[in-house]
């Protein structure tokens, strides 16, 4: 008997700051994928209001773009922090789960999918490297979700 998955993917970034939307822009084609158990969420900058939605979930996936990177698409797991202090005022993928964590009692197993990023001007076009980091990432999740992460 196989159990559905329950994987949250967080597709986070600015939509209006070129490949810096790539994040939101993978969270919503997954969600248009309608996979069985997996559930997004997408928002600008991850925020202490996410816990909630974290501590739900049995695996999550954070989807952002990465700068200063290797030049492809990379699935690194995540623990999280020892601490939930705040430094700024968006919070980072490990300082969420602390969060999870330390409100609401549970950390889910949990990925960091980073998609390389070229150019961060004003646009809300993605550069042809972020659309290919777009579809590989896409194809990771999907990987997650047929093996039950």
């Amino acid at each position: 008997m196989s159990v559905k998955p329950n994987i949250l993917v967080i597709g986070y970034g600015n939509t209006l700051r070129g490949d810096d939307g790539v994040g939101p822009r993978v969270a919503e084609a997954v969600g248009a994928l309608r996979l069985s158990g997996v559930r997004t969420l997408i928002c600008q900058q991850l925020s202490p209001e996410h816990a909630d939605s974290i501590s739900q979930a049995d695996s999550v996936v954070f989807v952002d773009a990465a700068v200063d990177a290797p030049k492809d698409v990379q699935l690194r797991p995540l623990e999280p922090n020892a601490s939930t202090q705040l430094m700024a005022h968006a919070a980072d993928p490990r300082t969420m789960l602390a969060l999870s964590r330390d409100v609401f009692g549970h950390t889910p197993r949990a990925w960091w999918l980073t998609i390389p990023a070229v150019k961060l001007d004003f646009s809300e076009e993605l550069t042809p490297e972020a659309r290919s980091g777009m579809n590989d990432a896409i194809g990771k999740i999907r990987e997650l979700a047929a093996d039950g992460q």
